[in-house]
C-alpha cells in the first residue's frame, strides 16, 4: 500500500466537506453521507462548525483507495481562517481544488490556486454541484482556463441534465480522440521527447503513453485534470477517485533512514496534554524514542514519546510506531510548536505562504477579574495558530489579537465561551502598520557617564535595509571584548525594543549594529563578598539598549507603512465613471482599465483598512454586478497623519519616565 497526503481546498461553499463526505462513503468508511447544513459531518467536529456550517480547523481522515491509503485533509475555506490552510500546505502530496459550477471561480480560489503552482503540488480541480440549478459547463472550464491554469484538461465531455439532479456526465475513455488531441497539444509543451516522437511518428500517440504522460506532469504540477460532478449525487466521484489514485503521487521516504517530519497543527488531549500532528517524512518513530524538535539546528529541544496515534481506517488509533508518509499524533514532546521539525530540526518549515493577519482589536473580559484567565486561554489558542498573535499591554492592562476578519473574532468569542467559559467583547478592528527607518542614525552611552544610571557602554546605529529584509543585527566591536551574556543580553533586548518603534508599530527592514561595548567586570570587598553595584549585569545592558536604540532611531527617522491589498474589479464599463472618485476617496490607485464590450476589468492597489468600504459601496456602484477580489499585496508609505499605536513598554522614548520604571541606580548614587 502506498500513501497520499491529499488535500481538499476552495472558497467557501464550494462543497470541500461534502466531497470529503462522498469520498468517504464511496470508500466505506461511513454509512450515511453528513450534511453541512445537518452539522452531522465526520470532519467539522467543532461545535461552531457545525452551527455555522463552515469549516474552522484542518481535519484528517484516512481511508483505502485501491492500493493507495489516502490521507485526505479538509481545510477551511473561509479567508480568515487562511492560516490552517498554509500549515495543510506543508504536508501535502497532491491537493483537489474545488470550484462550484454555479459560483464559478471565486478570488479565494484564485489565491489557492496560485499557492499551489508556486509551491508545486500536484492539483486535481473538481467542479462540483453541477447537480444545482444555474450550474455551467463551458463557461466553468473557461474561468479555470482563463483565471486559474492554462494548462488545464477536461476529463469529460459536457454534462447532461446539466443543473438538475439527473447530471450527468460520462468521462472520456483513454482512447477517445477528443481527449488523445487536447493532451498531445497539452503534453508536449512541456516534454521535447514526447513533441518529437509525435511530430517524427506522424500519427497519434499511443492512449496508454499519453496517460502515462500525463500522470507524470501532473505529479510536477504541469497539468492540472478538471473533473466535474456532484458531491450530493455522487456523479463524476468515480472518475475523480480514478484521478487521486492514477494521477497524484504517492508519499515517498525511507523508514530505515533519519528521522524527519513537520508539525502542522498542535492541540490539546482531555488531560491538557500536547498532541503535536506530524506529517513524516522519512524514517521511523517509535514510543518511548527520545526526539529532538525545533525550528533550525541552534533552537533544538528534546522530548519522550510518550503515546502515538495513527491515522487509519477513517479515524486515529494507536500504534507503537510511525513511518514515512503517515500523520501522526505524537504525545510527550511538551514544548513543541505548529511548524517545528522533528528528527532531523534542519528540514523546519519556514515562512509563510499567505500573508500575515493585517488586523488586530482588543479583546475585552466580562467581567474584568477574569483578565488572568482570559490572558491564559487566549495563550492556548494562539498556541494552536501561529499566525495570529497577542499583544499584552501591562500599562492598560489589555490584551489585543491579530486577525485576518470579522468572522474569525465571532469565532474566538464563541471558542472562549464555550471551551472556556469566558465572555468576551472586541473593541474597534484596527489596522497593523510598521515602521521603517527613513535614514542611518546612531546614539550611545558610556558606563559611569553624564547620566547613565546603568553600569554599561552601548553603541548602536540602525541604517535601512532592503524590503521584505526584517532586522539584521551586526557588530563592530570585538566578540570578546564582553562576556557572551552580556553580548546575548543587548542582541536579544533590540530584538524585543524593536516591536515598538517611534509611533509603536513594529520596525523591519533594518540593520542595527553595535558600535560600542563596555562593562565592569565581577567586584567584591576583600571579603569575597560579590558587590553588584560595581559589577555589570545583564540587567544594565538589557535596560540600557532600550534607550540608546530609541535614540539612534529617533536620529533616523521612521516612516510608517499600511498593508495594502490589490484588487480586480470586474464590472459593466458604464458603471467606471462613478466608480473611480469612489475609489479615489478610499485612497486606492487603479491601473488603466481593461474593456471588452460592454464589461470592464480594473485592477490596482487600496489600503486594507479600505477594503470593507469598498465592498459595502460596490454594490450601489455597479447596480449589484460588481465583482471584486482582493488579497494582500504588500506595505506602502502612509500618506497624511501617521497612525500611532499606543505603547505597551515604559517608553524608553520619554528618558524620564523610563528611568522611573527601570533605573537600578537614582542620580545620588542610590539603588
Amino acid at each position: 500500500m502506498h500513501t497520499l497526503n491529499l488535500g481538499i481546498l476552495a472558497h467557501v461553499d464550494a462543497g470541500k466537506t461534502s466531497l470529503t463526505e462522498r469520498l468517504l462513503h464511496t470508500a466505506g468508511i461511513i454509512d450515511e453521507i453528513g450534511r453541512v447544513d445537518d452539522g452531522n459531518t465526520q470532519t467539522d467536529s467543532l461545535a461552531l462548525e457545525r452551527q455555522r456550517g463552515i469549516t474552522i480547523k484542518s481535519a484528517v481522515v484516512s481511508f483505502a483507495l485501491g492500493d493507495v491509503t489516502v490521507n485526505l485533509i479538509d481545510t477551511p475555506g473561509h479567508p480568515d481562517f487562511i492560516a490552517e490552510v498554509e500549515r495543510v500546505l506543508t504536508v501535502l502530496d497532491g491537493a483537489v481544488l474545488v470550484v462550484s459550477a454555479v459560483e464559478g471561480v471565486q478570488a479565494q480560489t484564485r489565491v489557492l490556486m496560485r499557492t499551489l503552482q508556486r509551491l508545486r503540488i500536484p492539483t486535481l480541480v473538481f467542479v462540483n454541484k453541477t447537480d444545482r440549478a444555474g450550474a455551467r459547463y463551458e463557461q466553468v472550464l473557461r474561468a479555470v482556463h482563463d483565471r486559474l491554469t492554462p494548462h488545464a484538461v477536461a476529463m469529460g465531455p459536457a454534462i447532461t441534465g446539466l443543473g438538475t439532479r439527473a447530471a450527468h456526465s460520462v468521462p472520456y475513455a483513454d482512447d477517445d480522440p477528443r481527449l488523445t488531441r487536447r493532451l498531445t497539444d497539452l503534453l508536449t509543451e512541456h516534454d521535447d521527447a514526447l513533441l518529437g516522437a509525435y511530430v517524427e511518428g506522424g500519427e497519434e500517440l499511443a492512449p496508454a503513453r499519453l496517460r502515462a504522460e500525463l500522470a507524470a506532469q501532473t505529479g510536477r504540477a504541469l497539468v492540472h485534470p478538471v473533473y466535474f460532478g456532484s458531491a450530493v449525487t455522487g456523479a463524476g466521484i468515480d472518475a475523480l477517485s480514478r484521478g487521486i489514485r492514477e494521477l497524484l503521487p504517492a508519499a515517498g521516504g525511507d523508514a530505515e533512514g533519519p528521522v524527519s517530519g513537520t508539525v502542522f497543527k498542535v492541540e490539546r488531549g482531555r488531560a491538557g496534554e500536547k498532541l503535536a500532528w506530524v506529517r513524516m517524512f522519512s524514517g521511523t518513530v517509535r514510543t518511548r524514542d527520545r526526539l529532538p524538535f525545533g525550528q533550525g539546528p541552534e533552537a533544538v529541544s528534546e522530548g519522550k514519546v510518550t503515546g502515538i496515534r495513527v491515522f487509519a481506517d477513517g479515524t486515529d488509533t494507536g500504534r507503537a510506531s510511525a513511518g514515512p508518509g503517515q500523520i501522526a499524533k505524537l504525545q510527550g514532546l511538551g514544548g513543541i510548536r505548529i511548524g517545528d521539525a522533528v528528527g532531523d530540526t534542519r528540514a523546519a518549515a519556514t515562512g509563510h505562504h499567505f500573508a500575515p493577519p493585517t488586523l488586530e482589536s482588543v479583546v475585552v473580559p466580562a467581567p474584568p477579574a477574569s483578565r488572568g484567565e482570559l490572558h491564559f486561554a487566549l495563550s492556548q489558542l494562539a498556541e494552536q495558530d501561529p499566525l495570529i498573535n497577542l499583544r499584552q499591554d501591562d500599562i492598560r492592562k489589555e490584551v489585543s489579537v491579530s486577525l485576518y476578519g470579522e468572522v474569525q473574532k465571532e469565532v474566538i468569542q464563541a471558542t472562549l465561551a464555550d471551551e472556556c467559559g469566558i465572555d468576551v467583547t472586541f473593541r474597534g478592528t484596527t489596522t497593523i502598520c510598521l515602521e521603517k527607518p527613513s535614514g542611518t542614525g546612531a546614539a550611545f552611552e558610556i558606563i559611569d557617564k553624564d547620566d547613565n544610571p546603568f553600569l554599561a557602554t552601548v553603541g548602536l546605529r540602525v541604517d535601512p535595509a532592503p524590503p521584505g529584509s526584517g532586522v539584521t543585527y551586526r557588530l563592530e566591536v570585538e566578540l570578546g571584548s564582553m562576556p557572551y551574556s552580556l553580548m546575548r543580553a543587548v542582541e536579544e533586548t533590540v530584538v524585543d525594543t524593536l516591536a515598538q518603534g517611534l509611533y509603536g508599530w513594529r520596525v523591519t527592514d533594518c540593520t542595527v549594529t553595535m558600535t560600542h561595548s563596555g562593562y565592569w567586570p565581577r567586584q567584591s570587598h576583600s571579603h569575597a563578598v560579590f558587590d553588584k553595584s560595581m559589577s555589570s549585569t545583564a540587567g544594565d545592558f538589557r535596560n540600557l539598549t532600550p534607550l540608546v536604540l530609541m535614540a539612534a532611531l529617533g536620529q533616523a527617522g521612521t516612516t510608517v507603512y499600511e498593508p495594502m491589498h490589490r484588487f480586480r474589479l470586474e464590472l459593466p464599463a458604464d458603471t467606471l465613471g462613478p466608480l473611480l472618485p469612489a475609489l479615489a476617496q478610499l485612497g486606492a490607485v487603479p491601473g488603466a482599465p481593461a474593456v471588452d464590450g460592454a464589461r470592464c476589468v480594473l485592477e490596482g492597489v487600496i489600503p486594507a483598512a479600505r477594503v470593507h468600504g469598498l465592498q459595502q459601496r460596490l454594490p450601489g456602484l455597479t447596480r449589484g454586478e460588481g465583482v471584486l477580489e482582493t488579497a494582500f499585496d504588500s506595505h506602502h508609505p502612509v500618506t497624511g497623519t501617521a497612525p500611532r499605536r499606543s505603547r505597551t513598554d515604559h517608553n524608553p522614548l520619554d528618558r524620564k519616565e523610563y528611568l522611573l520604571h527601570t533605573a537600578r541606580r537614582s542620580g545620588n548614587g542610590a539603588d
